[in-house]
């Protein structure tokens, strides 16, 4: 897997975090600079770290899983990647992603852990490339932080105007990844 994957992977997982900050800066109506970077850190952190215990816990496994890792790869990657389509089209309230203070902290943690689940699993797809899992953490929580701290800015001054299917955009590209690596290793093997 090249730096490139890796980089789309980051942008597919960060859709979450850029939806759900836009609808922070729709909730938030004013643009505001240490509490939006207070919560891109702590988006980017935990889409940062759970890839990494997925992928330490799925270390443990490897040798029985090399077999069939391609196929665990493209099933995660579209399960995820379906379950973001299916989600995004879906007409749901942004009331439980709104709270009356948009920066609370109970609120801002629990919505960081639930859009990191998706990362989680995605660690396992690290699992048949070592050399670039801390590189993969890396710039996948470099790009969170930067599409949380967008996703406000959009919230704030375009959200109200344009409802953006951004969980869509994700899923689809989630799934090419896990297309991708399946011919990659079936061509290759």
């Amino acid at each position: 897997m090249d730096i490139l994957s890796v980089a789309i992977i980051g942008i597919a997982l960060a859709m979450d975090c850029f939806a759900v900050s836009i609808s922070k800066g729709i909730c938030a109506k004013k643009f505001f600079f240490w509490q939006t970077f207070r919560m891109a850190v702590l988006f980017g952190l935990f889409q940062a770290i759970m890839p990494m215990i997925g992928y330490f816990a799925g270390v443990s496994f490897a040798d029985e899983m090399r077999s069939f890792d391609h196929w665990l790869a493209f099933g995660l990657l579209s399960a995820i990647g379906g379950k973001m389509v299916i989600e995004g089209f879906l007409s749901h309230s942004d009331e439980s992603i709104i709270t009356k203070n948009p920066f609370k902290w109970s609120s801002l943690l629990s919505l960081a852990f639930a859009t990191s689940i998706d990362a989680f699993a995605t660690g396992i797809v690290f699992i048949p490339y070592p050399d670039i899992i801390w590189k993969s953490v890396f710039l996948i929580g470099s790009i969170s932080f930067l599409f949380t701290f967008l996703g406000m800015y959009v919230g704030v001054h375009f959200g109200k105007r344009f409802h953006l299917k951004v969980e869509v955009i994700g899923g689809f590209i989630l799934i090419g990844i896990g297309v991708k690596i399946l011919i990659e290793h079936l061509y290759v093997y």
